[in-house]
């Protein structure tokens, strides 16, 4: 007979008297279970991963490939905005706006040039001076030292030590060797320059026509607070660099006439660079202007290098505590510890450029929010003004020997 189905079928397992079903154990042999099988999202999950991670990547290199180029359009744009009223007004009278952004870039060419022109005369005729007045200079130091020390030195034996010396060899054979590198900074800063003054000139001659562009994209309401934006920063930069182009103005003749009066050389010159200096870089300016009238001065006299330092201090005190507070009220009104802290951040930022655009930046920006944050008014509490509420109603020992020391009645104590 052929075996049934039910003689191949395995022998039942006896009931647990307790009826409880027992585990299954597993089959020693047979056929093993399939395994469970990728979720369908994953591979697309790690290839977006993997395009995220190479984006990233991409976009970092990108970045710091272009850093520079971002920060000549960030200095062009600013540079843009500063000339805005001037090329706005002429533009307002009926000329072209590219041929008012040209005439406005020549004259601040033309302004810049010679200023640089003057003060490299000036620096070479000084350099050719001191040159030519070494070896006097070099005779009384070593007059003093022979003197002092009870030595026999010689210019002659002086020169021939430094002529023949090792330090000097090196000096000259990396001198040498850095020719190359400097001219490729200055061909570097050249394109630079060239580069910031296209990218402002185009900014400037076409700012209605870039705003256009910019408002295109956005809602009405959004191209609102844009425009509002844009104005407030034409209105703080401008403002920002008329005061400091007149308090360089009045530093610049201030030290003019004290230089004048000493008898310093090249007066003028000193002038406009101690005012120009002191005021477009910021916190340290003021000293480093100063530097250059001093080694002037002390080439004239020696004391006349003291009375420059104690004027520039001085002068220093009136221009922020008097000149300063009333001639930025209106353009750049913000807090010193604001505009020192913003120079600190700007200069961590982005170096020199962030410190020069880093008090209008701020000043805009303390401006818009302005516009939007909403103020109460504050009540009359003495505490606003700093006076510390008193703790009893008993008047104090000063009011008390006041009183005595006037003759007025109350002084006595309640009981």
């Amino acid at each position: 007979m052929a075996p049934t189905d039910e003689e191949n079928q395995p022998p039942a397992r006896p009931a647990d008297p307790t009826g409880a079903t027992p585990p299954e154990r597993p089959l020693a042999a047979g056929p093993v279970a399939p395994a469970a099988r990728m979720p369908r999202w994953l591979p697309r999950a790690m290839v977006l991963a993997l395009a995220l991670i190479a984006a990233f990547q991409l976009g970092s290199w990108a970045f710091h490939q272009l850093t520079a180029l971002l920060i000549n359009i960030l200095i062009a744009f600013f540079l843009a905005l500063a000339i805005e009223p001037a090329v706005s007004r002429m533009a307002a009278r009926g000329m072209r706006r590219g041929l008012a952004t040209f005439l406005v870039f020549f004259g601040l060419a033309v302004v810049t040039a010679g200023f640089i022109t003057l003060l490299g005369s000036m620096l070479a005729g000084q350099i050719i001076k001191m040159v030519e007045g070494f070896p006097d200079y070099l005779d009384s130091l070593i007059n003093w030292i022979n003197q002092s020390f009870h030595t026999k030195l010689r210019r002659v034996d002086v020169q021939e030590g430094l002529l023949h010396s090792d330090w000097l060899r090196k000096y000259a054979q990396n001198s040498a060797a850095g020719v190359l590198d400097v001219s490729a900074q200055v061909l570097g800063g050249l394109f630079r320059l060239l580069t910031v003054a296209l990218f402002s000139f185009y900014f400037a001659a076409d700012g209605p026509r870039l705003r256009r562009a910019l408002c295109s994209v956005l809602p009405p309401a959004r191209q609102a607070e844009v425009l509002r934006a844009w104005e407030i920063a034409v209105d703080k930069t401008g403002g920002y660099l008329y005061s400091r182009g007149l308090m360089a103005l009045i530093s610049g003749v201030a030290h003019y006439i004290l230089l004048e009066a000493l008898g310093v050389p090249y007066a003028p010159v000193l002038g406009v660079w101690v005012g120009l200096v002191s005021q477009f870089i910021p916190t340290i300016g003021t000293y480093l202007a100063g530097a250059l009238p001093m080694l002037i001065a002390f080439t004239v006299n020696p004391w006349y290098a003291v009375w420059v330092l104690v004027f520039v201090v001085v002068y220093q005190q009136f221009e922020n505590y008097m000149l300063q507070p009333k001639l930025t009220a209106k353009t750049v009104d913000i807090h010193p510890a604001v505009a020192f802290g913003s120079v600190i951040a700007g200069t961590a930022l982005l170096g020199a450029v962030g410190a020069l655009i880093a008090i209008p930046a701020v000043a805009t920006l303390q401006a818009f929010l302005g516009a939007y944050v909403k103020r109460y008014d504050v009540t009359d509490d003495p505490r606003v003004l700093g006076h510390r509420g008193s703790r009893s109603s008993s008047p104090g020992v000063l009011v008390r020997v006041r009183r005595l020391w006037a003759g007025r009645p109350g002084t006595e104590e309640p009981s």
